[in-house]
């Protein structure tokens, strides 16, 4: 006769089962993004206490980005990399600084034409607030003039503590061009080795993935540079050819400007826009100043609706709503330089992470970005040194 197995007492319900589901999920999926913040903080805070460092690194991705596909391709045509790397970065160095004296040297030519102008403006608004509806006396008048004199003569020390400031970060610039450019010159010739080298903290498994989505991100930041580059062309030519057609002063270096501050994009062009609409107010008039609005917006939406669209294609696939948010995000967190490097980091990371998520071979992935992307591999590397052997097959 078999012996009666007594039936298992249920176990005591605990607290946490206690808890409803809901507010379980709630709760882990809540720890987990704080961990998540916290580590994005720590980075944030890391990255701006080594700034000095951080930007010459990423203004150095850029160039690396931009000179890239010039290097391999005079490597293809049998220059040895480094003369190949010699040429593009002295080439390039050569057509900025040739470009920004052709700048300068209209600017001093025209400052004078500018003053002038602006004198005269000067003159008109102080005939029209007394003589106009106004009425203003002209003792009011010289009263608020001599009032700005004495503020800028009690602030004096402000502003020449202000100019040696500018002299401290002038030598802070040039500290960090030379730092770019040192970077650069290995990023240019040894691009692939240091992506390779970066990439073995990665587990095995998943390291050749890693890489592959590493060289598809910096295909996008290729593609964000050459964008961005012949929509800036376009943006300085089209608003210095309006310029100079309503015979505004100064029209050559306004469209300089045009063209460096494409490289932000939205704010960059208010703020050129701006500048430009100004002097067209103080030295034409308010019609002058109302047509070069209207060709200032014109330009830029020729820029937002065909230029972008057509040049970026599929290698930056980010939406508008995110170049705005991280442009203001880059901004308030890091001023100037998050703004110009906030959307193509979002470039890379979008198209980084598309890489890492999709779901195919290895090869599928090698295949899909041969033609787009040569690079971070600057440099042709043999095979994988970590990858291993077969084993050896059995004699039959």
């Amino acid at each position: 006769m078999n012996a009666q197995v007594p039936a298992s007492e249920p176990a005591p319900k605990s607290h946490a089962d206690s808890v409803h589901p809901l507010v379980r999920v709630g709760a882990e999926w809540t720890w987990r993004l704080l961990v998540l913040f916290a580590g994005l903080l720590a980075i944030g805070y890391i990255v701006q206490e080594l700034a000095t460092v951080m930007i010459p690194l990423a203004i150095a991705l850029l160039g690396a980005a931009m000179l890239a596909p010039m290097v391999n391709w005079m490597q293809r045509q049998g220059v040895p990399r480094s003369a190949a790397v010699v040429v593009a970065i002295v080439g390039s160095i050569s057509v900025l600084a040739g470009i920004l004296t052709f700048v300068v040297e209209q600017f001093i030519e025209g400052l004078p034409q500018l003053v002038s102008q602006f004198s005269t403006s000067i003159e008109q608004v102080q005939n029209w607030l007394t003589d106009g509806p106004l009425h203003f006396s002209e003792d009011q008048i010289r009263s608020g003039g001599d009032s700005l004199r004495q503020a800028l003569e009690s602030n004096q020390d402000s502003l020449t503590s202000g100019a040696l400031t500018t002299a401290a970060v002038i030598g802070e610039i040039l500290t960090g061009s030379l730092l770019a450019l040192f970077i650069l010159i290995f990023f240019l010739y040894g691009g692939e080795q240091i992506w390779d080298f970066l990439t073995r903290i990665v587990p095995t498994d998943s390291r050749r993935r890693v890489r592959v989505a590493g060289r598809q991100g910096f295909g996008s930041l290729v593609g964000f540079v050459r964008a961005t580059v012949a929509v800036a062309a376009v943006d300085a030519i089209g608003i210095g050819a309006g310029l100079a057609i309503l015979g505004v002063p100064l029209a050559l270096p306004l469209a300089s400007l045009v063209f460096i501050g494409a490289f932000v994009p939205i704010i960059g062009a208010f703020v050129a826009g701006f500048v430009a609409v100004f002097i067209a107010l103080v030295t034409k008039g308010l019609l002058t100043a109302l047509i070069t609005f209207g060709i200032i917006v014109a330009v830029m939406q020729l820029e937002g609706h065909v230029l972008q669209p057509l040049l970026l294609g599929r290698a930056v696939r980010v939406h508008p709503l995110a170049v705005v948010l991280a442009i203001t995000a880059g901004l308030v967190v890091a001023g100037i330089a998050g703004a110009l490097f906030a959307v193509p980091l979002v470039a890379f990371l979008n198209t980084a992470i598309r890489s890492l998520l999709v779901d195919e071979p290895d090869e599928v992935f090698e295949e899909q970005t041969a033609d787009m992307v040569t690079g971070p591999s600057f440099a042709a590397t043999p095979d994988e040194p970590d990858k291993p052997d077969k084993p050896d097959e059995p004699a039959g």
